[in-house]
């Protein structure tokens, strides 16, 4: 089975590249982040043409969540149980789906802006609130991973110069600590291989030739309990889907997984 998680920065934008990118990798299940679109607006028709069906929670603004799958869908959770609002509005940041005996969920933490900024604080309330809601899955038998967007890098060498991020979001012990109390709930970080260069970045901001100097971070993380991570035979970056006109800022996530 092939799973993967990708930031797709407007699902709408990026539709072609989508669909020629699920034809070529063989991907089975793909876990998307930052949608942009409402659910209505959902290409379901496109994807279904492919033999895909999804479980989509959206509603229009920055955030939406996916789960596309090739291999069926059951159980569909939309949102986060226990999850934080955020200005009096429970964002679509998650969402859950089994497909074929592997149980995923897809999620887009909150970004956090800036140490300090409410939505700092917000971000850490919604990871320990995500903590809680998969912890019996997390604990069971079956395959499971927590996959997508964390907007937190696990370790200084998770960015391309530490240094360059004295005092911002993203690398604070906060967060660091949020992620180690996720993992800590029986989850282990799945970490990719690279497909160039010695550390396998995620996120490369479009501004300054981020890409081109390879100024990136590791971001987009997949993380596995026992079953899913003993089942795992190879997990890499495709940076190849970063290049070029109408690339989405993420690069997927990819992993095989031996069920």
């Amino acid at each position: 089975m092939r799973i993967a998680t990708w930031n797709i920065n407007s699902i709408t934008a990026r539709l072609p590249r989508l669909l020629a990118w699920l034809e070529s990798s063989g991907t089975d299940v793909l876990c998307l982040q930052e949608l942009k679109c409402a659910a209505e607006a959902f290409p379901t028709e496109q994807l279904r043409a492919l033999g895909y069906e999804a479980a989509v929670h959206a509603d229009g603004r920055w955030n939406g969540v996916a789960v596309v799958s090739r291999i069926g869908i059951s159980e569909p959770v939309t949102g986060l149980p226990g999850g934080p609002d955020y200005d009096g509005l429970n964002e679509p940041r998650a969402v859950a789906a089994t497909c074929d005996g592997v149980r995923v969920w897809s999620v887009y933490v909150p970004n956090g802006r800036e140490v300090g900024h409410p939505h700092y604080a917000y971000k850490l309330r919604w990871l320990a609130a995500l903590r809680e809601a998969v912890r019996a899955d997390a604990a069971a038998g079956r395959p499971f991973a927590v996959l997508g967007d964390f907007n937190i890098a696990p370790a200084d060498e998770d960015v391309w110069d530490i240094s360059a991020f004295e005092g911002a979001t993203h690398v604070t012990a906060a967060e660091r600590e949020a992620l180690a109390s996720l993992r800590g709930a029986g989850l282990s970080d799945v970490r990719p291989r690279p497909l160039k260069y010695d550390h396998p970045f995620t996120y490369w901001d479009y501004r300054q030739l981020g890409f081109p100097k390879n100024r990136g971070m590791r971001i987009d993380l997949v993380l596995g309990n026992a079953a899913f991570a003993g089942g795992v035979k190879d997990a890499y970056v495709d940076r190849e889907e970063r290049k070029g006109k109408g690339a989405s800022d993420h690069a997927p996530v990819v992993v095989d997984l031996e069920v």
